[in-house]
């Protein structure tokens, strides 16, 4: 499948994580209220987003009131540091919602929420991209884009069709206790993202590719699945993943995977790239759709030391969102 790159359920909650910052966020933060009944300072995310000064060095939190804001967002890149927090009482009581395909707004136009920025931390929210590709035609139609490094989410739900969430630019990114929902490679891009306590559904009856990893070759980590739980509609019809690029990177350890995962062959090919040929690994997974065949390779004790969540993050600054 082309790209072209310019361009529910209850959630696991596990214990605060501990998470690294930077000298940046220790100055006073700042706080900006949106609330579409016009209770608060801003009736839309991305007017509160303009607000915030351009180059700031200190944290910005966008409390958003629970509520449907039907809205595209962009943080652009000269704007670091920005939280949005849903102030509902769940996630899904909060939802940032469009409805455009990459088919009439180009790939990354077609984002909901499009982060250019880094330090880009998410929290208690949905990112949705409610454009129906069984009833409109099949096209990619983002939910979120994380094109910033160091990006984080916790508790929140990424939902769309086909490919709900990018992670590219050779961003990072660390999501735990979240949802995450699609179709046809809803877990894609060039990046290294790390997904923890998550849970994973594959919404289509007649399945389709988790993950589509186009890491590049000398990049060590892409995604990593780690004691998450993937589902889906139907049984023995999903893939765990397909190389976009030809070495492609993806792990998953230590979850749980329902009978929805392909228990023979949960890998396949994609554009040309044969999926022998990327580096797909498993490691110590349960469930129905776990399985140890000649199809499904397997890290080592030893190997898998180094497939851990501070491993892929690291990069060359020692980022340790994981704790």
């Amino acid at each position: 499948m082309r790209r072209i790159i310019p361009g529910l359920a209850t959630l696991i909650m596990v214990p605060a994580v501990l998470i690294g910052v930077s000298p940046g966020a220790s100055q006073a933060a700042t706080t900006l209220t949106v609330a579409a009944d016009g209770t608060a300072t801003y009736r839309t995310v991305q007017a509160a987003v303009n607000a915030v000064p351009v180059n700031n060095t200190s944290r910005v939190t966008i409390t958003i009131k629970a509520g449907t804001y039907r809205e595209s967002v962009v943080i652009p890149a000269n704007k670091p540091w920005i939280t949005l927090e849903g102030l509902g009482s769940s996630a899904a009581a909060t939802v940032i919602v469009n409805n455009k395909p990459a088919s009439t707004a180009g790939t990354t136009g077609s984002a909901t929420v499009y982060v250019q920025a880094k330090e880009f931390y998410g929290k208690n929210l949905t990112f949705s991209n409610d454009y129906d590709e069984a009833a409109n035609g099949s096209s990619q139609a983002l939910a979120l884009a994380l094109y910033g490094d160091r990006a984080r989410l916790g508790n929140v739900r990424v939902i769309a069709d086909q490919d709900t969430l990018l992670i590219y630019n050779s961003a990072r990114a660390y999501i735990w206790s979240s949802y995450i929902e699609g179709t046809v490679d809803f877990i894609y891009g060039n990046g290294s993202a790390v997904f923890y306590a998550c849970q994973i559904y594959e919404k289509r009856s007649t399945g389709g590719y988790l993950t589509a990893a186009n890491t590049p070759a000398g990049q060590t980590y892409g995604f990593l699945i780690y004691k998450s739980t993937i589902t889906g509609a139907t049984n023995n019809v999903t893939y765990l993943g397909r190389p976009w690029g030809a070495a492609g990177q993806v792990t998953v350890r230590e979850s749980n995977l329902s009978a929805t995962i392909r228990i023979a062959q949960p890998w396949t090919d994609m554009s040309g790239n044969a999926w022998q040929n990327a580096r797909f690994y498993e490691y110590k997974n349960t469930g129905a759709g776990a399985s140890v065949n000649s199809n499904r390779k397997q890290l080592t004790d030893a190997q898998a030391a180094d497939y851990t969540p501070q491993r892929y993050l690291a990069g060359t600054d020692g980022w340790n969102p994981a704790g």
